[in-house]
């Protein structure tokens, strides 16, 4: 598969990774945010690829600065996206694009420094999830501030909501969320309820172990995939239990991010902090469809006679931080200054 990838310095260490939503199109715009410079930046690059050419480079369209490393982002839309820092503050971005013009990046709000330490001194905003235009960020300092896409203010703030660093965050339904911290706990708050207290609590392991990332299915959203620091990959069902029905040994260094194919929900995609990009693939005639009967992910004593794990790229010596996924192709971004297209994944079984 080595001839499908297609690897580009871009000089500065890739934190996050995501396509430009096109619901028309194969995307080919995407977004970069980076970490561990003196002066960070949001990019906008173009991976328009050419029938003449078969080397494909992406090109750099437009750039923001960002202050403090980029610890997230995520589209709404195709315009807007919401971008997270480790000085504590989260913005909504805009893709302006006028006929004839190239595409501008522009600040729309800034949520500045709504993270903090009882100090005074500035948190990392380590996650945020999205819902239609509901924003939930969490950080460093165990609080919690539920914002809106339309709105300046910060809608509500629970703080603490938690003892330690919160490190991830996912939506379960519109007026739940669940978090993962520091301490391997996962804990389900009612964001609407007045209380501030979670209404479950459980753990990731009996290690303390903490979890890096959480992951919905895309459309069974009581199905929860963690991937944790020592490399494991831990999937519950919210519906029935707090116990986990799944636990696979996975990468040897932590799951950076988990991302299910948007369209076909059955195919998952890990990358770690050893430098591995792998694809999750039901094994055919497996019953590898999420949505019949048999639900592959919930298969507790046979998954893995149930699973094809493909590499999709030889192992790098460097954490690959993030990646994402649009129909046939993977992006993926690095601590080696690179970004990775990876072209043609079987992902249509």
């Amino acid at each position: 598969m080595t001839h499908n990838i297609h690897g580009t310095f871009v000089s500065e260490k890739v934190n996050k990774i995501r396509w430009r939503p096109d619901f028309m199109n194969d995307s080919h715009y995407f977004i970069t945010g980076s970490w561990d410079n003196d002066q960070n930046s949001i990019k906008l690059w173009d991976f328009q690829e050419n029938e003449e050419d078969a080397e494909v480079y992406p090109f750099l369209v437009a750039e923001f600065p960002h202050s403090g490393d980029v610890t997230e982002a995520k589209f709404l839309n195709g315009d807007l996206f919401v971008t997270s820092s480790s000085a504590g503050s989260v913005s909504l971005m805009k893709i302006s694009s006028e006929h004839g013009i190239d595409p501008l990046i522009e600040r729309r709000i800034f949520w500045e420094a709504i993270h903090k330490f009882p100090n005074g001194e500035t948190s990392p905003c380590t996650a945020f999830c999205t819902y239609d235009n509901d924003i939930v960020s969490v950080g460093e300092d165990g609080s919690i501030n539920l914002l809106n896409a339309q709105n300046q203010n910060v809608f509500r703030r629970i703080d603490p909501a938690d003892s330690c660093s919160i490190h991830c965050v996912a939506f379960l339904k519109h007026s739940e969320i669940l978090t993962g911290n520091l301490r391997g706990q996962l804990k389900i708050f009612d964001i609407r309820a007045p209380q501030t207290e979670p209404s479950t609590t459980f753990m990731l392991s009996g290690d303390q172990i903490s979890p890096l990332c959480l992951q919905n299915h895309p459309t069974q959203r009581h199905l929860v995939v963690a991937g944790d620091e020592e490399g494991s990959i831990t999937i519950w069902d919210l519906r029935q239990n707090t116990y986990p029905v799944n636990l696979l040994d996975a990468h040897e260094g932590g799951v950076m991010e988990i991302h299910f194919h948007p369209d076909h929900p059955d195919q998952l995609f890990t990358c770690s902090t050893a430098g591995d990009v792998w694809h999750w693939s039901p094994k055919t005639g497996a019953g590898s469809s999420l949505l019949n009967g048999e639900n592959v992910w919930l298969a507790s004593d046979t998954i893995k006679n149930k699973l094809d794990v493909f590499t999709l790229m030889p192992k790098l010596h460097k954490p690959i931080n993030s990646l994402d996924v649009n129909r046939n192709k993977v992006l993926c971004g690095c601590d080696n200054e690179a970004v990775y297209l990876i072209n043609g994944v079987n992902v249509f079984k």
